[in-house]
């Protein structure tokens, strides 16, 4: 039985700045493919004061895991995620997937750093 949905929603996204400590702030969306065939994986980007993007395109291989990070130009397909901006990520796969959202926050003394699961259907 393979684990998993094809599509997902992230609804509290906010890429923070990187911070001047060793470990600097991101965001990442950390999937697992549980099946048998490739996972392809079409990206869009809502936001409060503009149109979606939609020109993000992810692949995850059969039966791995694939680590994708908003401040990465080469995850983002090009596309430059404005940080301490709010926005949301719906993920829609070709093969039922399992989605993990995590931010690495350090705006502050006191690190933050939490992972949720995505809401999937």
């Amino acid at each position: 039985m393979v684990v998993g949905k094809k599509d997902w929603i992230i609804p509290d996204c906010e890429l923070p700045p990187e911070g001047e400590g060793v470990l600097k702030g991101h965001e990442s969306v950390i999937i697992v493919n549980d099946s048998d065939a490739i996972a392809h994986i079409k990206v869009k980007l809502y936001f409060t004061d503009k149109a979606p993007y939609t020109e993000i395109l992810w692949t995850v291989d059969a039966q791995r895991v694939r680590c994708f990070r908003m401040n990465n130009l080469a995850d983002m397909c090009g596309f430059v995620v404005p940080k301490e901006t709010q926005y949301a990520m719906k993920l829609e796969s070709d093969q039922p997937i399992v989605v993990q959202y995590g931010r690495l926050d350090n705006r502050q003394t006191n690190l933050a750093y939490y992972t949720t699961l995505a809401s999937g259907n």
